[in-house]
């Protein structure tokens, strides 16, 4: 099999992980691993659209601790419209970062959306899991003792901005 580049195995994940959005100084975020959704999601509070393509939006962290977030301004990479799980069809803002999962690191395209009621900051589709990761639905944070821990200093978080 001339020209055919050998693809590194898949790492095995579960259906609920901690992810890094290192671009953006997120560090272990719990997000769940949605193969029934093409796109991945995030939620986000004060949206707020900026010139020449920008937009701006806080992180909520932790669903306990809202004070816990983290100011972002990129880049808009595009807008569609995204059929919710309920069926109803929203316009999305779509932006791009990097994700780290494990030993994996990689661009992705998220979503960005008002998940407020829901126990997962974010939502991992498949086009963001595709190639490099295989679904153990079985099992939660496979990855979890492969991750450094982050001291348990106090860092509220709270006023950081950054930009992409």
């Amino acid at each position: 099999m001339s020209g055919t580049v050998p693809h590194p195995p898949a790492v095995v994940i579960g259906w609920s992980e901690l992810v890094d959005l290192p671009e953006w100084g997120v560090r272990r975020l719990r997000a769940k691993a949605d193969t029934g959704a093409r796109t991945s999601a995030l939620h986000v509070e004060n949206v707020e659209e900026l010139p020449r393509g920008r937009v701006a939006f806080d992180i909520i962290l932790d669903r306990r601790r809202r004070h816990r977030r983290i100011r972002v301004e990129t880049r808009i990479r595009r807008r569609a419209r995204v059929r919710s799980s309920t069926g109803h069809y929203t316009t999305r803002i779509f932006v791009s970062t990097w994700l780290r999962l494990g030993p994996v690191q990689r661009e992705i395209e998220i979503s960005l959306v008002d998940r407020e009621g829901m126990l997962f900051r974010m939502l991992l589709g498949r086009s963001a899991l595709a190639g490099a990761f295989v679904v153990d639905v079985a099992r939660r944070r496979v990855l979890r003792d492969a991750r450094p821990r982050r001291s348990r200093r106090r860092d509220s978080r709270a006023g950081r901005t950054h930009r992409s």
